[in-house]
């Protein structure tokens, strides 16, 4: 066999084991209740959360848009390892707290939150709204990446509009028939296998390249003076904009409705203890940037169809590695598109469920409710496809996106559990303002103020709007307040002894 039909066979063989663990985790529990497919009857262990939360992160931006941006922006794609590591780390306080509260409720999304703190229609709306284009950005990322690997790894046999047809059906049946455990246990396959990958296949193309990673960077820095600095001449990033984008990701980051189903479907200490393990997912990211920095003084750019195909690109192209390598790469990068593909599917079904169909049709029975869920899934899926296979932007660009819509929920979150004088007037209010003042600078000027990124800009504007409306509007009741405010801590005991979390 030639090589692109070893790489072909062995990622449809990837895509079949995947299909069958995500059907086979979801079944032998029964009929499919709303609570088992929305939170998996919420008891996730450790090491199935864990993997499930950092699948959300590894995903194909890491695989593709990580070496992309290494290879064409130089050390701004260092920010990909700063919030990785550390944008998780609140959720040790509040991840616990919104777990309560959730499951006090029965909440099943971040929509269910606010609006019990927030009992507006209007902000459960908008909220539904913006989680569910904010998703098909994110999503399309993952169907893009997908594409451009099935593409390349078969020399060109399966075209871009195929290879993201495959995966998007594969994610899309089995998170549709067995919601979020589907997804769970089939992250945890995909994980194992991309961790494995990233640093074996990383480290091996910059050794055979430049013979040590220090050496690497010595090339790059006497033939690039500036490409491995931020805001200095031959940068190609300023200061303000590196640090707006770190920033932007990692409050974003705490933002995306699947971690509140995550909290919602665990307990305090499991919830704790994956924050903690949780940074470990950082290290994976540094081989596969290497690649790209590997690749800068061997590819030429106009080599390239775009940055984002560096990886695969070095692998069939320049190394002519086997195609069993081809095949096992390949396996990796679907792997880490669809464990982020399927939990982001998911948690948008619920949350425009949730927020917009419920809010809208206030009496649907719970058999209807999870009928329109696993509809939007597939709805979802289909749009993020179209703009995965349709529009022009790079993988970075899209997840960038993402991020600065999904960020305006960051202050309705934290007031929700921390200021007792915000009013759901004020809210709405700024979560609106912000997300215009994203939409404008990231769509109709993308040139902002001070080079600012247009998420951080909303973000502000969202801030100021909330506490300016809050002073001028009613408060609310206090018991409703201290209902999220003061929730009381849960009691286990480990080891004989009684700890509060």
């Amino acid at each position: 066999m030639l090589d692109w039909q070893i790489a072909m066979v062995m990622m449809i063989a990837y895509l079949g084991v995947a299909l069958l663990i995500g059907i086979l985790a979801g079944r032998g529990r029964g009929k499919l209740s709303l609570d088992e497919f929305t939170v998996a009857g919420r008891n996730l262990g450790l090491f199935v959360t864990w993997f499930l939360m950092g699948g959300a992160i590894f995903s194909a931006f890491t695989f593709l848009g990580a070496p992309g941006w290494a290879y064409s922006r130089g050390a701004p794609a260092f920010y990909i390892t700063a919030y990785t590591a550390f944008a998780i780390l609140p959720w040790y306080v509040i991840g616990p707290k919104i777990g309560r509260i959730g499951r006090k409720r029965g909440l099943y999304s971040l929509v269910g939150f606010l609006q019990g703190r927030y009992p507006i229609k209007s902000l459960a709306i908008l909220v539904g709204l913006i989680v569910f284009f904010a998703s098909i950005q994110y999503l399309a990322t993952q169907l893009k990446g997908m594409a451009i690997i099935f593409n390349i790894m078969t020399e060109g046999r399966i075209p871009l509009w195929l290879g993201a047809l495959m995966a998007y059906a594969i994610v899309v049946i089995y998170v549709a028939t067995g919601g979020l455990r589907a997804a769970a246990w089939s992250d945890v396959f995909q994980g194992m296998l991309m961790l494995v990958i990233s640093w074996a296949v990383g480290l091996a193309i910059v050794f055979q390249i430049h013979g040590s990673i220090a050496e690497m960077f010595q090339n790059i820095a006497q033939a690039n003076p500036g490409f491995l600095e931020i805001g200095n001449e031959g940068s190609t990033m300023s200061k303000m904009a590196y640090t707006t984008l770190i920033l932007v990701s990692a409050i974003g980051f705490l933002m995306w409705p699947h971690l509140f189903s995550r909290s919602y479907s665990s307990n305090a200490l499991t919830i704790k203890r994956t924050v903690i393990a949780y940074p470990l997912f950082a290290l994976f990211v540094v081989p596969l940037l290497l690649v790209g920095f590997a690749g800068i003084s061997l590819v030429d750019p106009g080599q390239l169809n775009e940055p984002d195909t560096i990886l695969p690109y070095l692998i069939t192209t320049v190394l002519q590695m086997p195609g069993w390598l081809y095949g096992l790469v390949g396996a990796g990068a679907l792997a880490a598109a669809m464990s982020t593909a399927d939990v982001i599917t998911h948690s948008a079904s619920l949350e425009f469920t949730d927020g917009v169909i419920k809010n809208i049709w206030t009496k649907l029975s719970e058999k209807t409710v999870l009928i329109v869920m696993r509809t939007a899934v597939v709805v979802i899926g289909a749009l993020a496809y179209l703009v995965a296979v349709f529009g022009g932007q790079g993988l970075i660009a899209l997840l960038a996106g993402a991020y600065g819509s999904i960020v305006q929920f960051a202050p309705a979150v934290y007031s929700a559990m921390y200021w007792k004088r915000a009013t759901p007037t004020g809210v709405v209010a700024g979560m609106a303002a912000g997300f215009v003042v994203n939409f404008y600078y990231q769509i109709i000027n993308p040139v902002t103020p001070l080079d600012i990124h247009a998420g951080i800009l909303g973000l502000i504007v969202n801030v100021a709007v909330l506490i300016t409306v809050s002073y001028l509007t009613k408060p609310q009741s206090a018991d409703l307040v201290n209902e999220y405010v003061d929730a009381e801590k849960e009691v286990y005991t480990d080891g004989g002894k009684v700890v509060k979390i």
